[in-house]
């Protein structure tokens, strides 16, 4: 019996020794763990202090891009209203520019018209127009006639230019008279 009792007493001692190695080899083991969580605790403190304040800096700056944006869309909304408001002054001008030239151009027709007609030789053919009633039934049939022609060739729209007025035909029956 002695025999069973030597191997259990050498069986715990070798328990015993094994338990006290893997002891040795697991204190520094424990002692990094025990730096990792002191480590890890000072981690997440660290990040509860610093991390609120800089959500909040990131939500204040989305905030001041999203105001920044709406600036800008309404400085787009601006400038464009202004060039259109460019665009409308523009093509007033034009239109403008071109109703002056039509003035223009109808004044210098008008002052050419004017100076044909100031510059003609003066002649008798308008007499018959002021002559009074009298006079007028003295004329022949003839005359008569010819005035109401140029009467009504007168009132039509068709006055061309004022040299168009002098015609040796309207000289000639007035002069015969």
């Amino acid at each position: 019996m002695s025999e069973p009792l030597f191997w259990l007493g050498l069986s715990i001692l070798l328990v015993a020794t094994s338990l006290t190695a893997v002891l040795v080899a697991a204190i520094p083991a424990l002692q990094e763990v025990a730096r990792a969580a002191r480590s890890a605790e000072k981690f997440f403190d660290t990040l509860s202090r610093e991390l609120p304040p800089t959500l909040d800096a990131i939500r204040m700056t989305s905030l001041e891009i999203t105001d920044l944006t709406d600036d800008v869309s309404e400085g787009v909304k601006s400038a464009s209203g202004v060039v259109k408001q460019v665009d409308q002054s523009f093509n007033s001008a034009k239109q403008q520019a071109q109703n002056l030239q039509v003035g223009t151009r109808s004044l210098f027709v008008g002052f050419k018209a004017a100076w044909k007609t100031f510059t003609r030789p003066k002649s008798s053919r308008r007499s018959s127009d002021r002559l009074s009633v009298n006079q007028k039934s003295v004329l022949s049939p003839r005359s008569q006639k010819a005035i109401g022609q140029y009467k009504s060739y007168r009132n039509q729209d068709v006055y061309d230019d004022a040299n168009s007025w002098d015609s040796n035909n309207t000289e000639d029956w007035l002069d015969k008279e």
